[in-house]
């Protein structure tokens, strides 16, 4: 039989490329393997050549399955076989932005994803990646243009900063997306955004700043507005750890969080170790005060009047000597990981890297020196139109279909979650919330962890929402303990919060429902 040359389906004949219609090919008699719109339009190798803006692709391999190993410490993730592209981009003579590109080599979802960094990132997020592409995306990932967990990238140099606070993301989705396109001969079905903690912030500059970039936005735990939580961390050093008389010591963490359950646990009806609704929650320390000077001895047992003190501090706003609330503080329920902020001899190291290295460019600014009010003037300066406030206008996201999936634990030692809660109640117009949800997970620390169920499938409930028309009401959670799950959960969206129906296994979720 010979060929019916017909513009249409492409077909590969002996090295040959021929365009017909249809789903096969005859040559000479033979048949000859049609690509389907998934199948690959070009080899990994090729890409090497691929001519995109500002970009120089550096890797283009094929990765075969079970054999990637991290380039900073050599770990071995076990992954389906994939085509790894490398790549640098160049937006600004002071720009030097890493990303990789990965690209499933059979299974491929038809799909692309991007994902976010946390803290001042400095590093391709692999492990993010790893998810996405088991999960059959074509995935990308970035530095966000230096590499170190450190801000000392920003000192002086302001085109790094712009690449850092929302450059490197856009254009890596960008420049990934004309990958998979050169790749698969195809462009994406769907693009989603999934990030936590600076991911999360970066999932809100997406949506604000590119519109058009994701059809679907997973932002957890967002660490926004950064200029003004960051003056909260070190507020809350100011308070907690300037003068040794009012440091809370990690030995009294369990004690105070023993005294917030006991509180505050059965408020929501139902005393399971969880608060679900810590705004609900007035936490009194007196009865973990000590009671005599005897006691003070022994610092896992009580609370010194100062450091009673403090904790009503730290679990209440950040405010300026003339009471103006600034950033929310610490949610009960959260004392457990109140370490990674204040467990130290000095202040976590992000909001110092913020105000040594970007707000007073000096790298010895002595933290002790810090006053609120005027020091945040000086950060919203310095960060204006970088690491200021992200917008809360989605009109242009959701007006074009996007959907904005948010997330916070309520246990967050991080991030207060009222910052979320914040931000959703700020959301403009108001009619763009119906293409925003947002989800509270009772006991989930920062992103991940903690007492309550803090396992849950985000991207999944997005796929719901963009790709069916299914916009999330209830999402399961679980947590493990031993290797075995021993609680689910329904999280409810917000406003809403679970509630135990009053009969069955409190640890199923089936005997919860969501109401306000």
């Amino acid at each position: 039989m010979g060929l019916r040359l017909v513009l249409g389906t492409r077909c590969w004949v002996l090295g040959t490329r021929y365009w017909v219609l249809g789903t096969r090919c005859w040559v000479l008699g033979l048949l000859a393997l049609a690509i389907a719109p998934s199948a690959r339009a070009a080899t990994c190798e090729s890409l090497s050549s691929l001519t995109l803006p500002n970009t120089a692709i550096t890797i283009a391999e094929a990765v075969p399955a079970g054999s990637f190993t991290t380039p900073f410490n050599a770990t071995l993730i076990n992954l389906p076989a994939f085509c790894r592209v490398a790549a640098t981009l160049r937006p600004s003579p002071d720009s030097n932005i890493k990303i990789e590109v990965w690209l499933p080599g059979d299974g491929w979802n038809g799909k692309f994803e991007a994902v976010g960094n946390g803290g001042w990132a400095g590093a391709i997020p692999y492990a993010a990646m790893a998810n996405a592409l088991r999960r059959g995306y074509a995935v990308t990932g970035t530095d966000t243009g230096h590499e170190g967990a450190t801000a000392s990238f920003a000192l002086r140099h302001p085109e790094k900063l712009i690449d850092y606070a929302y450059r490197s993301e856009h254009d890596m989705t960008v420049v990934a997306k004309g990958v998979v396109n050169a790749f698969y001969g195809t462009a994406a079905s769907r693009s989603y955004w999934n990030g936590c903690s600076t991911g999360g912030r970066q999932a809100l500059v997406e949506a604000t700043r590119y519109p058009s970039d994701f059809d679907g936005i997973v932002a957890g735990a967002a660490a926004n507005p950064k200029t003004l939580l960051d003056a909260w961390r070190l507020w809350m050093a100011q308070i907690a750890m300037k003068d040794q008389a009012d440091r809370i010591l990690p030995s009294q963490y369990p004690l105070i969080h023993r005294a917030v359950l006991a509180q505050c646990d059965a408020i929501d009806g139902l005393k399971d170790g969880l608060i679900e609704d810590p705004t609900k929650c007035r936490f009194d320390p007196k009865p973990i005060v000590c009671k005599s000077t005897d006691d003070l001895s022994n610092d896992a047992s009580c609370l010194t009047p100062r450091q009673a003190m403090a904790v009503r501090a730290l679990l209440g706003p950040a405010r300026t000597p003339k009471g103006k609330e600034i950033f929310p503080g610490f949610s009960p329920g959260s004392e457990l990981g109140w370490g990674l902020l204040m467990g130290g001899p000095d202040p976590y190291s992000v909001p110092l890297d913020q105000y040594r290295y970007i707000v007073f460019d000096n790298p010895k600014w002595d933290w002790r020196t810090f006053e609120l009010e005027r020091d945040l003037a000086a950060a919203e300066k310095a960060g204006a139109g970088t690491l200021s406030a992200v917008s809360t206008d989605l009109s242009a996201f959701t007006g074009r279909g996007g959907k904005l999936l948010m997330y916070h634990g309520w246990a967050d030692q991080d991030v207060p979650p009222l910052a979320s809660i914040n931000f959703y109640n700020s959301v403009q117009p108001k009619r763009a919330l119906e293409g925003v949800r947002l989800f509270m997970v009772p006991g989930m620390n920062h992103c991940a962890g903690g007492e309550g169920p803090s396992a849950f499938d985000m991207v999944g409930a997005l796929e719901q929402w963009v790709e069916h028309q299914k916009p999330p009401s209830r999402i399961l959670a679980s947590h493990t303990a031993e290797g075995k799950i021993d609680r689910t959960r329904p999280l409810c969206a917000y406003p809403q919060t679970a509630h135990y129906r009053g009969s069955g296994d409190i640890n199923d979720a089936e005997n919860f429902l969501c109401s306000k």
